[in-house]
């Protein structure tokens, strides 16, 4: 008698346990697999190791949250005064390094001279931080997307090729062939030209001149412009079928006012025959 009741005992707690559990954490827990065994007085009874309570760290911990979202790159600029970090390595806006400090020190020199502090590199020991001006990060976001748009695209092939300002016209013509060929096959086209010892021909003029041959399916994607001393360079890419439109369209305009005054000439040149 008295184990039996021990047993109803048991189950009574059992259930009690699973019933407050339920009320605190506002959900239904997951009904955890019962073992069971025939005891002496027929009375099917669960095993009392495992506990309803063992059910509540499931809600808690999904399969989603297991999983770290990739980590996105922030855009260059101003970090404003949000640095995670508590130390950090410091340069100033003339590019000096000022070695390493504690945050509070960088943005105490970040008011104290009216500057910007910009993330450089994150993922050293400890992160790069730069004193910048307003002027300096715009001119670096113009950098920044100008070097963007002229990188190939995924699946664009680019081309490459160099030359001295002092080609000769024969060589110059089998090259603008080679690029007008990379062009129907919608190939970018990066030309670098090296200004010649002696030579005064003017590279970006030499630059339109090529573009001159192939604009009628040609355009820059990135304009001419000085890489270093002596160099420059840009990159030709076939346009659009809107942009071919648009430009058939202007050379139509172009062409129509010369074929009106021919006409004219020769309707003068009947009347006076």
């Amino acid at each position: 008698m008295t184990a039996l009741c021990t047993i109803r005992h048991l189950c009574q707690a059992t259930r009690n346990e699973s019933r407050y559990a339920k009320r605190f954490f506002g959900t239904l827990l997951p009904q955890t697999p019962q073992k069971r065994f025939f005891s002496p007085f027929s009375i099917l009874v669960p095993d009392p190791r495992k506990s309803a309570v063992f059910g509540l760290t499931q809600p808690f911990c999904t399969a989603e949250k297991s999983h770290k979202e990739p980590k996105t790159t922030a855009a260059f600029g101003s970090v404003g005064r949000r640095i995670p970090y508590r130390i950090v390595h410091v340069i100033n806006q003339d590019g000096e390094s000022l070695g390493n400090m504690h945050r509070a020190e960088a943005l105490k020199l970040m008011d104290e001279h009216n500057l910007k502090l910009v993330l450089l590199r994150e993922n050293v020991e400890p992160p790069v931080y730069r004193l910048m001006t307003g002027q300096q990060i715009h001119e670096e976001q113009l950098k920044r997307a100008e070097k963007k748009k002229a990188s190939p695209k995924p699946g664009v092939v680019q081309k490459e090729l160099s030359f001295s300002s002092a080609i000769a016209k024969n060589d110059l013509e089998i090259k603008t062939k080679q690029i007008a060929q990379w062009i129907e096959k919608k190939h970018h086209v990066k030309i670098t030209i090296r200004q010649a010892k002696g030579s005064d021909t003017d590279m970006f003029t030499l630059f339109d001149q090529i573009l001159e041959t192939v604009s009628e399916k040609a355009t820059y994607l990135s304009k001419p412009k000085v890489t270093r001393e002596g160099v420059s360079t840009c990159i030709l890419r076939h346009m659009s079928d809107k942009e071919l439109k648009a430009h058939q369209k202007l050379e139509n305009q172009k062409n129509s006012p010369v074929k009106k005054d021919e006409n004219e000439d020769l309707k003068s040149n009947d009347l006076h025959q």
